[in-house]
């Protein structure tokens, strides 16, 4: 479970995220909405512990973030789309397995859970390969398998579609539903309305770092007298949705 009670971010003047709070319970995918620069990112990355809020509060699996960072981190996988991050000399692999071993997994289970995402996420004949030869799409998947392969029970991601294919983003939903169904808790920021609406039992919808709405599709569209997300958004975050 994850709990975010008035989560706050300021940087200087600029009040990145404002008192948001909400809740994700295990076996369920909450889709996170909003412009460029609503705060969506900032919020991931103070759940994660890469930055810390300037008030407020959040916990997850009842931990809580700002007394005990360091166990946080070993229930959270993070990825972010875009920004790989991958070591570039090494191969996927051994991107992997790097990361399982940072985690506190042995060698042995670190290299199944590598094989095991490889045939998951459809990279089996590129797992030998150097990270620097991967296609955009590849790199992605590679990035989404490090990001779990220590098996985390709370995963944030942060458009983890970007740069993959038709075929390869339905091996990725696919997956995210697997995951769904062993009872992780997900929160999903995506710009691909059609892939919020597939996949997430709840959304929120962040505008300039407030949470202004949140609840299921119909929830979100009999409040807001609309038939589809895409009115519910612009209806509520405006020109700025754009």
């Amino acid at each position: 479970m994850l709990t975010l009670d008035k989560l706050t971010k300021h940087f200087k003047d600029v009040k990145a995220v404002r008192e948001v709070s909400f809740t994700v319970t295990g076996g369920e995918i909450f889709g996170l909405l909003g412009a460029n620069g609503a705060g969506k990112t900032t919020t991931l990355r103070m759940l994660a512990t890469m930055l810390t809020p300037t008030s407020g509060t959040a916990s997850i699996e009842g931990i809580d973030l700002l007394k005990q960072p360091d166990r946080v981190r070993g229930c959270v996988g993070l990825l972010f789309g875009g920004d790989a991050g991958l070591y570039d000399r090494l191969t996927a692999r051994e991107n992997i397995v790097y990361f399982a071993r940072l985690c506190g997994r042995d060698e042995a289970e670190a290299r199944g859970r590598a094989d095991a995402l490889a045939e998951a996420f459809a990279f089996t004949e590129y797992i030998d390969f150097p990270a620097k030869k991967l296609s955009k799409g590849t790199r992605q998947k590679v990035a989404l398998a490090r990001s779990i392969v220590h098996d985390p029970t709370v995963m944030l991601f942060d458009e983890p579609m970007v740069g993959l294919d038709v075929t390869s983003r339905k091996d990725v939903e696919d997956f995210m539903l697997e995951l769904k169904a062993k009872g992780k808790t997900i929160v999903l920021s995506d710009h691909n309305l059609n892939i919020t609406e597939r996949l997430c039992d709840r959304i929120g919808i962040l505008h300039k770092g407030e949470l202004i709405a949140a609840g299921t599709l119909d929830e979100l569209c009999r409040s807001n007298r609309c038939a589809n997300l895409e009115e519910v958004f612009f209806k509520l975050a405006g020109r700025d949705a754009e």
